[in-house]
């Protein structure tokens, strides 16, 4: 069973205009974090992946999932 988190937060960062280092002051973590999280490398506490989700304005869910999200541009059924 892995214990990767996936995450879209570079996706989010990027729709929003936000820098790592703005969203890293937003939520009181050292810039490299943001990169490391973004990379894979580290897994958010809950309490941080919630403010994560509520800095973004989204659901948790929307924001991390434990299996890859499915690439932007994939086919969907119409």
């Amino acid at each position: 069973m892995s214990e990767t988190i996936y995450n879209r937060i570079a996706m989010l960062r990027a729709e929003r205009g936000v820098s790592r280092r703005e969203l890293a002051e937003a939520l009181g973590v050292h810039y490299q974090t943001i990169g490391y999280l973004e990379r894979g490398e580290y897994s958010p506490s809950l309490h941080l992946a919630l403010r994560i989700a509520e800095y973004f304005g989204v659901a948790v869910e929307v924001v991390f999932s434990t299996s890859p999200f499915p690439r932007l541009g994939s086919s969907r059924s119409a």
